[in-house]
């Protein structure tokens, strides 16, 4: 029997088309793909059918509720097909990515975020052969996570990140082996590959009205600008450190406002400022301060992987210890266990 795949398209650069103020988002991609894509059951082609978004975006536009929207519809449709493709804008694709990660938690069927850097309605693009790989990996392999698929690389949806604006290439997964490469042939790397669940226990919850800011550390920061944006109702923080973990702390006020947020239950999460490696709070003196003014270590968390699971757990409703907790310790495959 030939697969069938759901693709929801949610906007981006895929499908935009040119105006008088640049490229758009546009509607009408379900007639342009039956004529672009080879038809089901050749070479190994699903079958799919299109659900087109009302409101499409440009991904730059994209809020948490539009993580939810997209998981809620994958959830409402999940019996009904053998896998997910999801077209999205590039600039917030990772933060999806990792949002549907920790919405659909256990996954027994592939879902994979794909777009493309020249709209498919240009000669040429990268849009077809992004979809085409997606829908193919989606329907024949076991893979059973969300990843995001660019430029021949299928990667871990929460572990990439974008780091080209104009190059093919625009996503890597610094931290984790990518998970399929596709050439002549589609070569999936088993040993990257999240083991298949015994089920699901999907996590689809409505997002809050929390929150949740990222400060990049650089000097000449002052503490007063780090009070000011740790103020109330901040529920969390990415602070994004030096190194393996470390700050300023011999800077008056530094460590008291990360001390009295905390305390306040602000969740606030360290995370290295470098591609590579991760956060090791015990390594330095530096580190070990902003531990003990209630900083919780990150490990390797991407960014954008931060930012949705402090949304996600806190949309849960845990206390702030119990995200505290949660936060270094790997859900689904988002970071490495701690030491």
């Amino acid at each position: 029997m030939t697969p069938r795949i759901c693709i929801l398209y949610t906007g981006g650069t895929f499908g935009m088309k040119p105006s008088a103020a640049g490229y758009a988002p546009d509607g009408g991609l379900e007639a342009a793909l039956a004529t672009t894509l080879p038809a089901a059951g050749k070479d190994g082609m699903p079958a799919w059918d299109l659900v087109e978004y009302d409101r499409l975006i440009d991904s730059a536009e994209a809020q948490p509720a539009d993580w939810h929207t997209i998981a809620a519809d994958i959830a409402a449709r999940y019996a009904d097909y053998d896998g997910f493709v999801v077209i999205h804008g590039t600039d917030t694709m990772a933060y999806t990515a990792s949002a549907l990660s920790f919405a659909l938690q256990g996954l027994r069927k592939p879902v994979i975020v794909t777009g493309s850097q020249i709209p498919l309605c240009e000669p040429r693009n990268d849009a077809r052969n992004n979809l085409t790989s997606a829908l193919l990996i989606a329907a024949r392999y076991p893979v059973p996570e969300v990843g995001l698929f660019f430029h021949d690389r299928l990667l871990r949806g929460n572990r990439a990140t974008k780091v080209a604006s104009a190059d093919f290439a625009a996503f890597d997964s610094p931290n984790h082996a990518a998970l399929a490469r596709v050439g002549i042939n589609i070569d999936i790397n088993a040993a990257a590959v999240l083991p298949m669940p015994r089920a699901e226990h999907f996590q689809v919850v409505e997002p809050g009205m929390q929150e949740v800011a990222v400060l990049r550390l650089y000097p000449g920061l002052s503490s007063a600008r780090l009070q000011h944006l740790l103020a109330p109702p901040l529920a969390g923080l990415v602070l994004q450190t030096y190194g393996a973990g470390n700050g300023p702390v011999a800077m008056p006020g530094f460590l008291d406002a990360l001390a009295a947020a905390s305390a306040r239950g602000t969740v606030i999460v360290n995370l290295t400022q470098c591609q590579r490696g991760g956060v090791d709070q015990a390594k330095y003196a530096t580190g070990s301060a902003l531990a003990g003014a209630g900083v919780v270590g990150g490990g390797d968390l991407t960014v954008e992987a931060a930012v949705t699971k402090l949304h996600h757990l806190i949309s849960c409703g845990l206390e702030p210890d119990a995200v505290r907790r949660q936060m270094p310790l790997p859900l689904c495959g988002e970071c490495s266990e701690p030491a």
